[in-house]
């Protein structure tokens, strides 16, 4: 965490979180969600260039992609504001991923049950480099055909890691998902 400024002698802190998790499984969405600001997208529109290749079964309105990351703010408390860094979710574009986690606090990621196998590379990636991270079960229609503990022994993660259900939709919930993480990556660092 950063000290950025201070405000009648108190300091403010601001810290870097990355949101990331499979294709079209919510990171836009739960960055636009959360933000304060504007958030800044990368999105292109998805062309047949991409059949094929990005699989749309169960994102069938999706018309664009994120390209290269979303960025948005959300200040937590007066003296806690933190920077969101949305990552891409295809493989084409992990390449990407070491520059945008550099300097991070931790991460969400993002979750879709009905496509599990999606989320395997971002968990291998925060555990392979042992950086904080929380899993966010993200409902679809308002939906979660999973427990949290039916998914920890289908990923095989650990009980210290947190496994939450949210909807990247909704600001309180992505909030909520954020502040869990906050908490996680602080009470990991006193180990």
């Amino acid at each position: 965490m950063d000290f950025a400024s201070s405000d009648a002698g108190r300091a403010t802190t601001s810290a870097k979180i990355v949101v990331a998790g499979g294709f079209g499984v919510g990171k836009t969405t739960f960055v636009g969600a959360v933000s304060e600001i504007n958030p800044l997208r990368t999105e292109a529109v998805m062309t047949s260039a991409s059949a094929g290749i990005d699989d749309l079964t169960h994102t069938g309105d999706k018309t664009t992609t994120t390209v290269a990351m979303d960025f948005g703010r959300i200040t937590l408390d007066q003296d806690l504001i933190l920077y969101l860094f949305g990552t891409p979710g295809q493989d084409r574009f992990w390449f990407m991923w070491d520059d945008l986690v550099r300097g991070a606090i931790g991460a969400v990621v993002l979750v879709d049950t009905r496509r599990l196998a999606d989320c395997f590379p971002a968990v291998d990636y925060f555990e392979n480099s042992g950086l904080p991270f929380v899993v966010a079960l993200n409902g679809f229609d308002g939906q979660q055909p999973y427990q949290p503990e039916e998914v920890r022994e289908a990923l095989q993660i650990g009980p210290d890691t947190p496994i939450i259900t949210t909807d990247a939709r909704h600001r309180a919930d992505a909030k909520s998902a954020l502040i869990t993480l906050v908490e996680h990556a602080l009470m990991a660092r006193l180990r």
